[in-house]
């Protein structure tokens, strides 16, 4: 394993302390607790360069999770850049509902090219929650127009994550996400995570995927198909832990949903644009044609604010010859279609296609095989996850499964030490995700999986002195 390299720190400023102190005086963050809720403060990050970002002290971090997702294309990249600059110099601003840009629609075409089957048309947003938001209303509105306002029942499973809007939100299905925060209940039916990992003891994989189709089969047969308005999943579910789901469960899935006039939604908010080495992965690692795919983060390789939902032609034709054709879709952001967004997302193509994906695919083994290594740690149950998208999630014991009841923030603990270490980790309960940007280096990947093995060993012996693990 690769020595863990002393990045060093580059020196703090003062306005870095300014900002901790404004933070707590004045900025909410996101998912507070009701205990510190606008009076907290969390770790600044003052630059970035590449793979790495200097946080408030100076410090040189590996960006693990790539922001959120992401940062495909790593921090400082000029020339996206340069194009927010020369398209705000040109256009920054037109209202959507009158008039239009050229980025926007020369990006629809470049994004048709590469979806799956018939989805030709596109939707912009302005980013994952309000992409799935879009994709939920199109379908109400889509059955409203046909006379079906009584099939909008969304189907979502456990350990789901598809946004913090409203109607997406209730979607979600991971722990914690809604302990304390309403949803749209009355529409949404879930299902079982596709856990391979957590299936009933005993159980194979095969038939582990069998029992998730049955279940969703008579769901349908239950509820009733006329009831139903769609299925929204991920193809891995991301914030869910990485969950790769067992081989064709989806696609027998999708089955289900074309019998029975199901509108099937992929949610490539996360696995899109190079994350699984493909701009779409539904239908080249999954063998799925969906009716709608949403995506966001990775289009702009997060340097600006842009999702959006691509539509299949044969929705738009059953709406064209309908009985209602004044029949409004009214539903529309002040930033659908931004110019400077859909500038910054054809140049992150033009990169993607230069070489980016080709690395990534390439990589992406490399990345899953060094990261498989951590399972030698006892306090390791699973390492699991594709392409640049992985997951270590932590157990009290490999036997039970237990993940930790008496420190269930034990990702936290390792995300300290792998900080001090020099590797941002993103923290989920009793699980270490990693999505690193997809230029990542074989020698960065070295670096990375020697920080977080360190950082989960420094975290088991914690746990041993404070008397609550003896693995």
């Amino acid at each position: 394993m690769a020595a863990v390299r002393d990045f060093g720190r580059l020196e703090a400023s003062d306005a870095a302390a300014d900002a901790v102190d404004l933070a707590k005086k004045h900025l909410v963050q996101p998912w507070p607790y009701a205990g510190s809720i606008g009076a907290e403060a969390r770790s600044l990050m003052q630059g970035g360069d590449g793979i790495y970002l200097v946080d408030g002290e100076g410090k040189r971090l590996i960006d693990g999770p790539a922001g959120m997702w992401c940062l495909n294309l790593g921090h400082r990249r000029e020339e996206l850049a340069r194009v927010m600059y020369d398209q705000a110099m040109e256009l920054s601003y037109n209202t959507p509902w009158y008039t239009m840009n050229a980025p926007s629609a020369e990006l629809s075409r470049r994004l048709a090219g590469y979806a799956p089957g018939d989805l030709n048309h596109v939707f912009y947003t302005t980013g994952g929650s309000s992409a799935v938001e879009t994709a939920l209303r199109f379908m109400q509105f889509y059955n409203n127009v046909r006379s079906r306002p009584e099939k909008k029942l969304i189907l979502s499973r456990g350990g789901a994550y598809h946004g913090s809007t409203y109607l997406s939100a209730s979607l979600n299905g991971r722990p914690r996400d809604r302990d304390w925060m309403d949803g749209a209940d009355e529409l949404v039916v879930k299902l079982s995570s596709p856990d391979p990992f957590r299936r009933p003891k005993g159980m194979t994989s095969e038939a582990f995927a069998d029992f998730l189709v049955d279940e969703f089969r008579d769901t349908v047969k239950r509820i009733g198909a006329d009831k139903i308005g769609c299925f929204v999943g991920e193809p891995i579910q991301a914030s869910g832990g990485v969950i790769v789901p067992p081989k064709d469960y989806l696609k027998r899935i999708r089955e289900i949903c074309r019998e029975n006039d199901i509108l099937f939604v992929s949610d490539e908010v996360v696995t899109g644009f190079g994350r699984l080495g493909h701009i779409f992965a539904s239908q080249e690692l999954f063998g799925v044609d969906p009716d709608m795919i949403t995506f966001a983060k990775g289009v702009t390789s997060g340097y600006f604010p842009l999702g959006g939902v691509m539509i299949s032609e044969r929705l738009f034709r059953e709406l064209n010859r309908s009985n209602h054709p004044d029949a409004m879709f009214g539903h529309g952001l002040t930033y659908t279609s931004h110019p400077i967004g859909c500038a910054v997302a054809l140049k992150n193509l033009d990169l993607l296609e230069g070489g980016i994906l080709e690395h990534a695919r390439d990589i992406g083994p490399y990345f899953q095989g060094r990261l498989k290594t951590l399972e030698e740690l006892p306090l390791v149950g699973e390492v699991r996850g594709a392409g640049l998208m992985g997951c270590v999630e932590c157990v009290a014991d490999r036997e039970s499964k237990d993940p930790l009841q008496l420190d269930k923030d034990v990702g936290k603990r390792i995300d300290a030490h792998c900080h001090e270490l020099g590797l941002l980790v993103r923290p989920l309960i009793n699980m270490c995700v990693m999505s690193p940007p997809l230029i990542i280096t074989r020698e960065q990947v070295d670096d990375l999986v020697a920080i977080l093995s360190e950082g989960i060993s420094r975290t088991m012996d914690d746990l041993r002195k404070e008397g609550v693990w003896r693995g």
